[in-house]
């Protein structure tokens, strides 16, 4: 059984991708209690999302602080507030600066299939707009482990959509959506069931998931 795993959870805007966690907890799919919901943007919908189930939030206003640095502390002394297994990026369009306790305990997904259309100012619709506009033929999402560079870090899971002729930014998000809610949660499953293993710029996954039994039964959403 994998063991239970806290999740922090930082967010940006909607908090789709932190709905999805929701859902996927409640319905017994993924077994994590979202510890903190961190917003770097206040009266955002996904806090709005994350107190409706009563999970702890914080808002840390990235207009606040003079620089990265400063920002970026003051995330980690609200994630600091509990305890935290795994810091999950859903959505957060500010850079983090990851201090070295939490080194290999962050994740990001990415609505593109890294290293194309990713880095600074690549995000949401921007990126999709891109993958059009440049006339690729498939997209796609990619979790991969944060570090301190702009969508830098070792990948972990990798799906893939067709561009269609006709695709719109908003369509295209559409299709590459339903292959987040699928990637993301296997991502932290695998790492809560202790099968990533970071290998230079590979993460190697130790052992299939399918040999890891799921739940049976729904966890809390929040807190303990």
């Amino acid at each position: 059984m994998i063991k239970k795993i806290n999740l922090g959870v930082l967010i940006s805007g909607s908090g789709n991708t932190l709905q999805n966690f929701i859902d996927q907890i409640e319905q017994g799919k993924l077994n994590a209690a979202i510890q903190v919901v961190i917003s770097s943007k206040p009266n955002v919908i996904g806090l709005e999302r994350a107190r409706k189930h009563n999970i702890p939030t914080a808002v840390v206003p990235y207009s606040n602080y003079k620089n990265v640095d400063a920002f970026s502390q003051a995330i980690t002394a609200e994630l600091d507030k509990y305890p935290i297994d795994l810091i999950t990026l859903a959505g957060f369009v500010h850079f983090y600066k990851i201090p070295e306790k939490y080194k290999g305990k962050v994740m990001n997904i990415h609505p593109g299939l890294i290293p194309a259309f990713c880095g600074h100012n690549y995000y949401g619709n921007k990126v999709h707009e891109a993958v059009i506009n440049y006339g690729a033929k498939v997209s796609g999402c990619t979790v991969h482990f944060a570090d301190n560079v702009y969508d830098n870090g070792p990948i972990i899971i990798q799906r893939t959509v067709p561009v269609l002729e006709d695709d719109t930014p908003e369509s295209l998000a559409a299709q590459v959506f339903q292959e987040e809610c699928e990637a993301y949660p296997e991502a932290i499953r695998l790492f809560a069931a202790e099968r990533l293993k970071i290998e230079g710029r590979k993460v190697r996954i130790l052992k299939p998931l399918d040999d890891v039994p799921l739940l049976d039964h729904p966890r809390d959403v929040g807190t303990d």
